[in-house]
């Protein structure tokens, strides 16, 4: 594949990138706004288990307006009013994202939906949610609602292998994620894939099967991020005591990898993010002391560099 050539997602980047995928969907100003509903997750619960996935801290990621404790339309008043200052007339989707957010019966699903829907400017929303909280009624809710609106779900599977979620507390199976995305792409349900690469018990084999993996669903976006250590959590823990247990990716190691692993992903995947970095007094290890979009610029350069793109391993053909 020349420099030149374009590419099946049907521009000159060597991968399918998110940003051009989605100004080229919506063809106008849209940005997601964050919102804390107050959900919680089954193995928070108890339902599932208690503790939560070993990795987790919520507080990672939750701007400052995002507060549970805040009315949800008044989050969303504060969202856009810091948009819209500069973009008088762009539009959002409300990025339901702290937690577990179908883990509630579809009634209260539909009202706290409804509600962010009927917001001035909103045209759609993502839905941050596991693999075994999309029961049939909650299925139907949401592809009742994207008949109107843009309805993304973001299904965090975080791995392909049963005795890894098993390990890190997920409280779901593999299983499971296959029906998830099998089920949201027959009732063309927008989805996510949310995947960590790095996770104790897991080596490059791993990784290369696990974009061999997702590449055979139906999956639409695809998340990934480098396991990060935060503070507050049980994998903290058990790092400050067995830290031979882990094998944490220098900034090259992680750049190789990404490449390695879009080589294999399936073209047709929109790819939303390599990276995700939590504040700094919040990172346990690795401190790598980049900006998310540092990262981005290193896979871009290494990809080129190695004259390859994404699918170019993939097993259905390539460009």
């Amino acid at each position: 594949m020349t420099k030149e050539a374009t590419y099946p997602w049907g521009h000159k980047k060597r991968y399918n990138d998110y940003s051009t995928y989605f100004k080229a969907f919506f063809n106008k100003k849209v940005q997601k706004i964050s919102v804390n509903a107050g959900f919680t997750c089954p193995n928070r619960d108890g339902s599932k288990g208690v503790g939560g996935c070993t990795y987790c801290n919520n507080e990672t990621f939750q701007p400052d307006y995002c507060n549970s404790k805040t009315n949800l339309t008044k989050q969303i008043e504060d969202g856009t009013a810091f948009f819209s200052r500069k973009y008088p007339t762009m539009e959002y989707l409300v990025y339901f994202q702290s937690y577990t957010n179908t883990y509630a019966p579809a009634p209260v699903l539909r009202r706290l939906y409804l509600k962010a829907l009927k917001s001035p400017g909103v045209i759609g929303l993502v839905i941050a949610t596991r693999p075994d909280c999309l029961n049939n009624e909650v299925l139907d809710l949401l592809e009742e609602l994207s008949h109107d609106y843009y309805i993304m779900v973001e299904i965090g599977i975080e791995s392909v292998k049963d005795n890894t979620l098993e390990r890190i507390n997920r409280g779901h199976t593999w299983e499971e994620s296959v029906r998830a995305f099998e089920e949201t792409a027959r009732l063309h349900i927008h989805n996510c894939a949310h995947l960590i690469l790095g996770l104790p018990g897991e080596g490059y084999p791993d990784f290369i099967e696990q974009a061999k993996a997702v590449s055979a669903l139906p999956v639409e976006n695809i998340k990934l991020h480098q396991l990060q250590i935060h503070t507050g959590t049980a994998m903290a823990v058990e790092y400050a005591e067995f830290p031979e247990r882990f094998s944490l990716f220098s900034v090259e190691e992680y750049a190789e990898l990404v490449v390695d692993y879009l080589e294999n992903l399936n073209p047709a995947i929109v790819v939303e993010r390599f990276v995700s970095s939590a504040p700094d007094n919040m990172v346990v290890a690795p401190r790598w002391g980049m900006k998310n979009y540092e990262f981005v610029a290193k896979v871009e350069k290494r990809i080129s560099e190695r004259n390859t793109w994404q699918g170019r391993l993939y097993r259905n053909g390539h460009p």
